[in-house]
């Protein structure tokens, strides 16, 4: 229980009471790695309550836009954080060093810019186009793409290198699991069928795809993963996973 409370602390902005984790040793985070799914679950939940009271008084458009505020509010921009410096860093066109050293970089660059542009223009414009097309099944289709984002993160973790010699997302990256990866993607597998049926798993399973492809892609660039780039494929495999339900 409270690896599954370090995790939402860790992950949310949701309020999680210190004295509920403060024995909780920070190097056990993995150990809360199955929870990612259910995360999503509750991110998905609260993004998607904010576009139903939202689409009241508006039209798709503003609600799509108020689920996109909705998950930037909830995780405090943790993941776009991630999507930014990952995207200053690896198309800086510079040499690996210097890549992690501009995605250690808190000013935003131009590259990291444009993606924080385009990934919340796609989000919206994904969310206004199922609004129109998904009938009933739009409210099961939001809430699953946090769990989809969220449960194939571990394969970012699993067997990776990480790219750094210290930072947050050592915690997770090469310390996860045979195990801990099983129960999480099947978690996420079977939440996000339960909420989107076939449409769903079949979006879910393409997307595993694009998580493979986004892995070697960053271990080609990088040697190996970092607390940004899983950020950053938080975000990438939501939308993916989102344009795929059309």
């Amino acid at each position: 229980m409270k690896a599954m409370l370090a995790i939402f602390q860790f992950m949310t902005r949701i309020p999680v009471p210190e004295s509920w984790t403060k024995d909780f040793d920070f190097n056990r985070f993995v150990e809360g790695i199955i929870w990612f799914p259910v995360v999503g679950l509750v991110v998905g939940a609260f993004a998607t309550a904010v576009f139903y009271v939202t689409s009241q008084f508006f039209d798709s458009a503003l609600a799509a836009a108020g689920y996109v505020l909705a998950l930037a509010l909830i995780t405090g921009g943790f993941h776009l954080d991630g999507l930014a410096d990952t995207c200053d860093g690896i198309f800086s066109a510079r040499k690996r060093e210097q890549m992690l050293e501009i995605m250690k970089d808190s000013r935003l660059g131009t590259n990291g810019g444009l993606a924080l542009i385009f990934i919340i223009l796609f989000r919206v414009l994904a969310v206004d186009h199922l609004a129109a097309i998904a009938g009933d099944m739009l409210w099961f289709y939001l809430i699953a793409a946090p769990v989809a984002g969220r449960s194939l993160l571990v394969l970012l973790m699993y067997r990776q290198t990480y790219a750094r010699e210290n930072g947050l997302g050592n915690v997770f990256i090469g310390k996860v699991t045979a195990r801990q990866t099983v129960i999480t993607l099947l978690m996420g597998a079977v939440l996000v069928a339960s909420l989107g049926q076939i449409t769903a798993i079949r979006a879910w399973a393409i997307t595993l795809i694009f998580v493979f492809g986004y892995q070697r892609f960053i271990h080609k660039r990088l040697g190996g993963q970092t607390g940004d780039t899983l950020g950053a494929g938080n975000e990438l495999f939501e939308v993916f996973f989102l344009l795929m339900l059309f």
